[in-house]
């Protein structure tokens, strides 16, 4: 498996933070029936893991896969295979922590906010990265660059809202993840209208 079958065409990534497992399951269950099927649990604490391993359970029936975030150790990434994540994802660059996901079978999205971390990702093979904080990075970071690195995909995670993310897009980010952006129900009505541009 690998984030080419993972994220396909999908433009949308809906990272859920912070929610009791019967809650992430409910907006899970809401966000899939949107059209939303890429999802990432963060797993910072270690209390979330059941709201991850519960969100893998339902995602198992409908044939979708979910992810663990916030994955920066290798006890971490133990944590996301028993818990049944199909993949991992992290705020920065750590090739001890790629290297454990992998062996686990699981790909890893590592965060980058450098030329020089994008160079070193890529380096190790990575091809699928995460732009974090992409707010703060700009759109302009993304498009400048695919230019030396052409063949990278960007997932642009941070501070993004369904309003802006589509410039991201537009810049080149072949997917955007939005996290604080889904506790805002109104935002959760609109995301029809980010997954139709």
């Amino acid at each position: 498996m690998s984030f080419d079958e993972i994220f396909g065409d999908r433009r949308v990534m809906a990272i859920l933070r912070g929610m009791s497992p019967h809650e992430t399951v409910s907006v899970a269950g809401a966000l899939w029936d949107a059209g939303v099927t890429v999802l990432e649990i963060p797993i910072a604490k270690p209390e979330a893991v059941a709201s991850l391993q519960a969100a893998a359970s339902a995602a198992h029936e409908r044939g979708l896969r979910v992810g663990a975030g916030t994955v920066i150790t290798a006890d971490q990434v133990r944590a996301a295979a028993d818990a049944n994540a199909q993949y991992t994802v992290a705020p920065g660059l750590d090739l001890g922590v790629l290297a454990a996901s992998q062996a686990a079978g699981m790909p890893h999205l590592p965060g980058v906010g450098s030329a020089t971390e994008v160079q070193q990702a890529w380096l190790a093979g990575c091809r699928w990265l995460k732009a974090f904080p992409a707010a703060a990075l700009g759109p302009a970071w993304i498009n400048g660059l695919l230019g030396p690195f052409p063949d990278v995909n960007f997932v642009a995670t941070g501070g993004l809202t369904v309003a802006t993310a589509p410039t991201f897009l537009e810049a080149g980010a072949r997917v955007v993840a939005l996290g604080a952006a889904l506790a805002d129900p109104s935002q959760r009505a609109r995301i029809n209208d980010l997954l139709t541009q």
